[in-house]
């Protein structure tokens, strides 16, 4: 099953009756013509992984720094309430992560504690060490375009998330889908915004 969405979502496990202003999102400037597509995929009865793309008009060593600036994540990802580096006991590269967000008028929080592969400049993969679901890993994959002179990047995130038996899957499915396009959309605007600043 493949999306295509043009507007944007609040990130995290939000429910869709809950309200939002369209002029309060952070990525409004890229929304009105930026798309993103969302591919589910159903592994299992209760376990799903989810694709998002988004063509972005930067070189990959901008989107790169980015998504590894860890701990800034949380400045423009909405309702990403901490992300953190802790110590690896292996000397790599471990984030703790933590979702706030309202689902079903119950305020709900999802924490993940991720180990991360940095493999410059295609692709960052992650998996779940600790954390609120049975299952959760996934990567980021970034791959040059070129349209005459100027150089962007295809993003790919991809996650597969296994929910626990407390969790409906089928809004675990719908919330994140949303999510990873929101947070696509907030990683675009927010490279547009610091390349801006160089100019």
């Amino acid at each position: 099953m493949t999306k295509k969405h043009h507007t944007t979502e609040d990130f995290d496990f939000q429910s869709p009756d809950d309200e939002t202003n369209p002029g309060d999102s952070p990525t409004d400037l890229v929304s009105a013509t930026t798309q993103v597509e969302i591919k589910i995929e159903k592994i299992a009865d209760r376990q799903r992984q989810i694709s998002a793309k988004i063509h972005i008009p930067q070189p990959v060593e901008r989107i790169w720094q980015v998504l590894t600036d860890y701990e800034s994540l949380v400045d423009f990802i909405p309702n990403l309430a901490k992300s953190r580096l802790l110590a690896h006991p292996n000397g790599g590269i471990r984030l703790e992560q933590i979702g706030s967000q309202r689902l079903l008028n119950i305020n709900f929080c999802a924490r993940v504690v991720l180990d991360l592969e940095e493999c410059f400049p295609k692709a960052i993969n992650f998996c779940m060490v600790e954390g609120d679901f049975k299952g959760f890993s996934g990567s980021w994959n970034l791959e040059p375009y070129y349209l005459g002179e100027c150089m962007g990047t295809n993003l790919c995130y991809t996650i597969k998330v296994w929910p626990k038996l407390t969790m409906p899957v089928a809004i675990i499915e719908n919330r994140l889908s949303k999510d990873l396009q929101s947070n696509l959309l907030a990683i675009h605007q927010r490279v547009e915004e610091l390349a801006g600043r160089r100019l």
